[in-house]
């Protein structure tokens, strides 16, 4: 490993943190309050874009932005709790500060809520910046320096390649490893457990 000082960001939903069980309850009771059919099992299982895309799958656009803003204010009380770290989160954030570098969490999850999941579950990076999806997140990305950015989704892959940062693509997510290698990953890792290793062998070119 290089001794030059490194920058990583990462992504959170199904990268650093399984939100699956919250995001669940968070749409069931959407549901319930709005009156609304939302599949929670269906939407679950494509997590990554903004929330806004997945509402527009149940709700009328004119009323998207108000259910929006009811889905976040409820959200720290319903989601919070039910969120675990994946496998390896805190260990590599561990891993990029015992290089001596920079950890940083990039995410188009609104960024109060993401650093209420991340304060729950002790995990610290140096910064934490949502709001920004796919290529967007090259604009962050860009700011702060970022030589790689780690994520589980096809948009992490492309807001890599935008910053024309080295994109680490982690096969837990909607996007398999084939798909993740299609979209131009430079490298596919099983989940991030295998990070440590990888970024221990890494040389910034």
């Amino acid at each position: 490993m290089t001794s030059r000082a490194l920058t990583v960001g990462f992504d959170l939903d199904m990268t650093l943190i399984d939100s699956r069980p919250g995001i669940h309850a968070c749409y069931l009771e959407l549901s319930a309050r709005t009156g609304t059919y939302i599949d929670a099992d269906l939407a679950v299982t494509r997590l990554g874009p903004p929330l806004e895309e997945e509402l527009a799958n149940w709700f009328p656009a004119e009323q998207i932005e108000a259910v929006a803003v009811l889905y976040r204010e409820m959200y720290p009380t319903i989601a919070i709790a039910p969120t675990l770290a994946m496998l390896g989160a805190r260990e590599a954030i561990q891993a990029v500060r015992a290089a001596g570098g920079r950890a940083i969490v990039v995410t188009a999850k609104y960024e109060p809520n993401a650093k209420l999941h991340l304060e729950y579950l002790g995990i610290e990076p140096d910064a934490v910046i949502g709001d920004l999806w796919a290529e967007r997140k090259a604009e962050a990305l860009i700011e702060h320096g970022a030589a790689v950015y780690v994520g589980d989704h096809t948009g992490d892959v492309r807001g890599a390649r935008t910053a024309a940062a080295y994109s680490v693509a982690v096969a837990t997510g909607p996007c398999d490893a084939d798909t993740l290698r299609a979209a131009g990953a430079d490298v596919v890792l099983a989940d991030l457990t295998e990070f440590p290793a990888w970024l221990t062998a890494y040389e910034p070119s």
